[in-house]
């Protein structure tokens, strides 16, 4: 029997906050993971009711994300409007049935053409589509880089986000071009939100696993106003392991990443529901020091990541291979600390006792992860 770990404990940091959007990574839910363009109104009024009525709005969980084919046609005027077919209400009614029900509504276009469904892109219509999104009430959007005639990507983010700026209406900005011209170095002026730093996501471990590595050189990017984005939550999907599924939203958490989740949240799976309602992970993730674990050894077998929250500290130690092996977290060489560290497990919700000097782990498990 396989099992996944996350373990804490607790000093006192103490850091001050700007007070814009995204000063913690945003928590949702967004439609492409699961449904891609099989999407309705419908769909997505049962979904808010749903983040509502099964604790995921509780629990942090915010933005009502409306993804790709939502797009129907440029009016004579060059307004966007709403597919005729799947969203007859209009965007406006979907927005304001998500507000009454304290939830924020995101929206989905592309910095091309076309977006990457082949709808309707905002290349060129900046400004007309950012007063639509205002208008209509839209909180988030969610901006991708398909079609988009070779022309430069911080350019064309630029344009949105000046458009957007024009609106008055605070509209939290996700630059998703895919890490192409290192956004990490630039997303914090231009979208001064998130910024993807892969191409999609997969509900496969290989995908996972290749997305984390592309994470360890940039961690330090990381902060309040602006955050690296690894794409989309992709547990409760595809035939990922319980364990595969805990390693998964453990490392987003303390990776500072969004948490976005993508099962059919009307009907969440009974395993992935659990772990996207783990209080004592979300803790880390909207921790107001709103710094990421970085990594501090990696070795043929196991990392070991860390990083400070704003009143302890968290260590992840993660065994990468199928075969036991033994981690040693030394608290002075990996994570700056001395003295005795009260330990606890955020999957067992138990503290493991008082340490010295290091925590040693005998990992019998493919894939382990402690928060200390």
């Amino acid at each position: 029997m396989r099992f996944t770990f996350l373990i804490i404990a607790f000093i006192t940091i103490v850091s001050g906050l700007d007070n814009g959007l995204g000063r913690t990574p945003p928590m949702g839910w967004n439609t492409w993971n699961h449904f891609q363009c099989q999407v309705n109104e419908q769909l997505l009024k049962d979904s808010a009711d749903a983040m509502i009525e099964l604790g995921f709005y509780k629990a942090g969980y915010k933005y009502l994300n409306l993804d790709d084919c939502w797009e129907g046609h440029r009016d004579e005027n060059g307004y966007i409007t709403t597919d005729p077919i799947t969203f007859p209400g209009g965007i406006k009614a979907l927005a304001d049935y998500a507000h009454e029900k304290g939830l924020l509504f995101g929206i989905y276009s592309d910095a091309g053409r076309l977006t990457c469904a082949r709808r309707i892109g905002s290349l060129g219509y900046e400004d007309k589509d950012a007063q639509r999104y205002a208008e209509w009430g839209v909180d988030f959007l969610k901006y991708d880089n398909c079609h988009n005639d070779g022309s430069p990507e911080i350019q064309r983010y630029v344009k949105m986000r000046d458009a957007l700026n024009r609106t008055g209406r605070p509209i939290f900005y996700s630059i998703c071009e895919w890490g192409k011209s290192k956004p990490f170095l630039w997303g914090r002026a231009v979208g001064n939100r998130y910024w993807r730093t892969t191409l999609d996501i997969r509900a496969t471990w290989a995908s996972i696993i290749s997305i984390i590595q592309k994470q360890q050189m940039i961690t330090k990017y990381a902060g309040p106003g602006g955050w690296n984005d690894p794409d989309m939550l992709q547990i409760g999907n595809g035939q990922l392991t319980l364990e595969e599924q805990r390693s998964h939203f453990s490392l987003w958490a303390a990776l500072k990443s969004p948490l976005l989740l993508g099962f059919d949240i009307r009907n969440p799976p009974v395993e992935a529901k659990a772990i996207a309602l783990n209080e004592e992970i979300i803790a880390i993730n909207q921790d107001p020091l709103g710094l990421s674990v970085s990594i501090v050894q990696r070795t043929r077998f196991f990392d070991i990541w860390t990083g400070p929250l704003s009143d302890g500290y968290v260590a992840v130690l993660f065994n990468r291979g199928e075969i036991p092996v033994v981690i040693t977290l030394y608290f002075a060489s990996h994570c700056n600390l001395e003295g005795e560290i009260a330990v606890r497990d955020l999957w067992e919700h138990a503290d493991k006792g008082n340490f010295t000097t290091r925590f040693v782990l005998l990992s019998n498990f493919l894939f382990v992860f402690f928060f200390f």
